[in-house]
């Protein structure tokens, strides 16, 4: 059979098997967490050098992808690779490190040198495995024991269900270590500071306008004053301070529709809108621009103590690319 006369039925419910299986695996491995996974955690905690994660084939796929989830989150961690460590790269595994090995026979050779240099400078050993009898969880100081399971492909064979529960271990060692850590969101933009999720992580004092660009009036401006300030600025708002320089409220364009009748004989505070929703420089841009739609604004005064310091338009969020 062709694969364009393969039934549509049929891919679906490969598909659908696929993800049963897998699912399944994952559900056991959930209710069954390894033993050793609380000692793996406060043993990553506890390293004073590098996480030195290392598999071959798929599971260096997956190692490589734990490596980099660590070194993202707080974690100082590298992938190498066990054929290049027999060849050199062993020197980059030092005492103070720890080592995750990953192999779901646990009996992959190209492990063989990487198992015994840990073993020879008493460098600790996280394994992933499936089989406990293993060498490699034979080397191993602690044990992250895989649930036995048919792998999803049809021969049973390719490495699928394996490698989906290597990863998912992974991602929860990854996260228990930086839950612990108390790893914080500002933390997090150190090591992702570009793209969409770096700019969302952003501050607010790195997107506003300062010093002379923020469009404040005193309380008793009158109203031609403050329109021409508006109209400077750009911002479609005003700030309006008292004599101490805190900010008490806004004007905004839609403040100036609903005081027509008589405008130009008021002054600020009679026109302005009161309590003023404002943000903190050290808000997160991703929070600002959440507060902008939520409340229908496009503009909001970044305040400290009360006093106005910056101004953040939606339009500066976008071109950030926070949205």
């Amino acid at each position: 059979m062709t694969a364009d006369a393969t039934q549509e039925s049929d891919i679906i419910q490969s598909g659908l098997r696929v993800l049963q299986i897998e699912a399944e695996a994952l559900t056991a491995l959930a209710k069954d967490l390894p033993a050793d996974f609380v000692p793996a955690v406060r043993l990553l905690l506890a390293a004073t050098g590098r996480v030195i994660v290392s598999g071959i084939g798929k599971s260096g796929h997956i190692g490589r992808k734990l490596a980099a989830t660590l070194a993202s989150t707080g974690t100082p961690a590298q992938f190498v690779h066990p054929a290049e460590a027999s060849h050199g790269d062993l020197g980059m595994v030092m005492p103070g490190d720890v080592c995750i090995a990953i192999s779901n026979s646990g009996e992959t050779a190209e492990l063989s040198d990487i198992l015994g240099h840990c073993l020879r400078f008493d460098i600790p050993i996280i394994g992933i495995s499936s089989r406990i009898e293993s060498r490699l969880m034979r080397a191993a100081t602690l044990k992250l024991l895989l649930p036995a399971w048919t792998e999803a492909c049809g021969l049973g064979m390719a490495p699928t269900t394996s490698t989906t529960m290597a990863l998912a271990l992974g991602d929860a060692l990854a996260v228990a270590v930086m839950e612990a850590r108390r790893f914080r969101s500002d933390q997090f933009r150190t090591y992702h500071p570009g793209g969409r999720l770096g700019a969302q992580l952003a501050p607010v004092h790195q997107l506003m306008h300062a010093g002379e660009a923020v469009p404040v009036i005193d309380r008793n401006a009158p109203m031609p004053q403050v329109i021409l300030t508006m109209t400077a600025r750009g911002f479609g708002i005003a700030g309006v301070v008292d004599e101490n320089g805190l900010l008490v409220g806004v004007i905004s364009d839609g403040d100036l529709r609903r005081h027509l009748d008589g405008l130009m004989d008021r002054v600020a505070h009679q026109v302005a809108s009161k309590g003023p929703v404002t943000v903190h420089p050290d808000t997160l841009a991703a929070e600002a621009l959440r507060i902008m739609n939520t409340r229908k604004i496009g503009a909001l005064f970044a305040t400290k103590d009360g006093k106005p310091v910056g101004i953040v338009h939606l339009h500066d969020l976008l071109r950030a690319g926070v949205a």
